[in-house]
């Protein structure tokens, strides 16, 4: 990918323009962080772009942003421009085609205005970023309302650099996100979700969430979380803090790599896994109660993923994203009664394809408790990979779904799920070992 973004940027100035990386790529370059993805900016208009390049698609011609697929990667292209009103507090009521520096000057953050020419090793700074990259400073480009009002997002892109970045705020660019933090109402689900979500998925996301309700901004997006702050947790048990504590302590744990060397699944956190750890305990200020022997929070894991589902369906999450993180946060609570289960139960919730991840819950909700026990944690996972183990060695599914309906008269549905599911049970027991013997026991049941 990187060689063929340097193959577009030679393309465009041998035909005479001027053509450069942009944005988060130079700026992850700069801080040792290999780039995602590659934007070009250049003073080709979009009309000479789309005559140059083999395959384009004018995704935001009209602010001179052309699509390039080249080699099957895709890049953003867009020409110099400058930008005048943004009525909507998003998109620009009026572009103007400029040139390099106006286009810098445009820019949210002096760390996202920097140009690099990947042809020639040179840098082109118009607004003093370098400096701010080694002060570790998210400063705004000129005037700080200004920019903010341009983009109502800012304020949250700003709270997301500064913590994923490890670095800090210029004065006047904090002083402006708190003054205009109630601009962020005016924001779509989408694009506070897709933020926020970037947020948790990033470094240090439990210190962006603490910022998110220092500044204000959590009480209007997820009013539901602040509840949590000063939200008292059973000493005997907990000593970390509230449950609010807990939470942050619990999410921070997922981005730990070095805490559990041989982690399920091996794969990075997936975004439902992380949006789950943060909103796990979301149900127990609605069911706090203490009688003489300590705190209770009884049926907090049901409410939490009642309450979870409303937040995500307000941020405008996919149904599939919504299930799966109701689901995490519902049986988050269950990982240690396993132990106790039926061999036949514990291998249905090994199957279940999310069982990895909510084990991988019930590790951060452990690793946000002080003191610290991951005996459990430890236990259940080698219990799992044996069971797993055992599981891969067993043989397919003995009756098809067609020749269970035929037995039992059944139409598709949540019976027939059902009855696969027993006869695997059973199978897996060995308790049922051919297709006579599954075929009899249908027909046994029948009667």
């Amino acid at each position: 990918m990187k060689a063929t973004s340097i193959q577009i940027v030679e393309i465009l100035k041998k035909a005479g323009h001027q053509a450069y990386w942009a944005g988060g790529c130079v700026r992850d370059m700069l801080l040792g962080i290999e780039p995602k993805d590659f934007d070009i900016v250049t003073s080709a208009k979009p009309d000479e772009i789309e005559d140059l390049l083999e395959k384009t698609i004018p995704i935001g011609k009209e602010f001179g942003v052309i699509l390039a697929i080249e080699k099957g990667h895709h890049f953003e292209i867009a020409t110099f421009r400058s930008d005048a009103g943004y009525s909507d507090g998003r998109r620009p009521d009026a572009i103007e085609f400029t040139n390099a520096e106006q286009d810098a000057q445009r820019r949210d953050f002096t760390i996202n205005a920097l140009f690099y020419d990947p042809t020639t090793d040179e840098i082109f700074d118009y607004t003093n970023g370098q400096k701010d990259m080694e002060e570790r400073l998210i400063r705004f480009i000129g005037n700080p309302e200004e920019r903010i009002k341009e983009d109502h997002l800012r304020i949250l892109r700003a709270v997301r650099f500064k913590n994923s970045y490890d670095m800090q705020y210029h004065p006047e660019t904090y002083k402006a996100i708190k003054e205009n933090v109630e601009l962020i109402k005016n924001i779509s689900a989408e694009r506070v979700a897709e933020e926020l979500t970037k947020m948790i998925m990033g470094d240090n996301p439990g210190r962006a969430m603490e910022e998110l309700y220092e500044i204000g901004a959590l009480e209007i997006l997820i009013p539901e979380l602040t509840k949590l702050k000063g939200l008292a947790q059973p000493l005997e048990y907990h000593h970390e803090g509230d449950v609010w504590d807990h939470s942050l302590q619990s999410l921070e744990s997922l981005t730990d790599e070095e805490s559990d060397p041989n982690p399920l699944p091996a794969d990075p956190p997936s975004k439902e896994l992380k949006w789950a750890t943060l909103l796990h305990d979301i149900g127990k200020y609605d069911t706090f109660s203490s009688d003489q022997e300590r705190i209770r929070y009884d049926g907090h894991s049901e409410k939490g993923a009642e309450i979870a589902t409303k937040i995500l369906k307000r941020l405008k999450f996919s149904q599939k994203s919504i299930k799966k993180v109701a689901w995490l946060i519902e049986h988050h609570m269950m990982v240690v009664p396993l132990f106790e289960m039926p061999d036949n139960r514990k291998r249905h919730w090994f199957l279940n394809p999310d069982f990895p991840d909510l084990l991988q819950l019930y590790r951060a909700d452990a690793m946000g408790i002080t003191p610290l026990d991951l005996s459990a944690y430890e236990g259940l996972k080698k219990l799992y990979r044996h069971e797993i183990a055992e599981l891969r060695l067993m043989p397919a599914q003995l009756l098809s779904g067609d020749e269970i309906m035929k037995i039992l008269n059944l139409k598709p549905g949540k019976e027939l799920g059902s009855v696969i599911e027993d006869l695997r049970d059973k199978q897996l027991a060995h308790e049922i070992k051919t297709a006579e013997e599954a075929k009899a026991y249908l027909k046994n049941s029948k009667n």
